[in-house]
């Protein structure tokens, strides 16, 4: 499981990320909204913690932000705010959950176990665009319900497409997902492995069901 945590106070963050990574999480850290936008641009979390009071951009306004661009993970709110109507805002812009600082790391701990069992029994194994199907939980894309020979980085970025169905996502985003961000990738590069997935998935008499936007960058086709 990959979790991003957003705060700005750096021992707080430290201490947050630290028990989550000896629980075997994943664990990202971010001190800024702008930071966290950028990173869940180009990958997914299952879960994010999210301080309200960040610098220049809330917690609340983040939040809000990333369900409005379809994040799918779970949101707990961390807040020194403890009025009733602070809460609601919170749950009403997207949070799943939210707790109230001070608090114990035990019971952060909890709060996160909780939100993942139940992310984990409502996530969406399946997204179907036309005749074609990716599994998630078995990393396997169909065609009319039989399996396609994909390559690792071929399937990462035809992943990539699948997940934000919908959107536009640029040369770099792709190459970041498949690639990583420690290493520098031609858009050239992004093109040919482009090349290599419409072979695999589209059909010769139809448009590509990876649309061109010119300028832009791709999206898949879903009509």
């Amino acid at each position: 499981m990959k979790l991003l945590v957003v705060e700005d106070d750096d021992r707080l963050r430290r201490n947050i990320s630290h028990i989550l990574q000896k629980e075997r999480y994943q664990v990202i850290q971010v001190a800024t909204a702008e930071e966290a936008l950028d990173y869940l641009a180009v990958e997914d979390v299952d879960l994010l913690l999210l301080d309200w009071m960040l610098p220049t951009m809330s917690g609340v306004t983040l939040c809000k932000t990333v369900r409005q661009q379809n994040f799918q993970g779970a949101i707990l709110m961390l807040t020194a705010k403890g009025e009733a109507e602070d809460i609601v805002e919170a749950l009403d812009v997207g949070a799943d959950d939210y707790l109230t600082k001070p608090f114990k790391l035990e019971e952060l701990l909890a709060r996160v176990r909780a939100l993942l069992r139940r992310a984990h029994k409502t996530v969406e194994q399946t997204i179907t665009i036309e005749e074609l199907t990716l599994h998630k939980d078995r990393r396997q894309f169909f065609y009319q319900q039989k399996p396609i020979t994909l390559t690792k980085n071929e399937y990462l970025l035809l992943e990539f497409l699948f997940l934000h169905k919908g959107q536009i996502v640029s040369h770099e985003q792709i190459a970041t997902h498949v690639w990583g961000f420690d290493y520098t990738v031609s858009n050239n590069s992004v093109d040919a492995l482009l090349k290599l997935v419409r072979k695999k998935i589209d059909t010769p008499s139809a448009p590509s069901r990876i649309e061109n936007i010119r300028g832009l960058g791709f999206k898949m086709r879903n009509s």
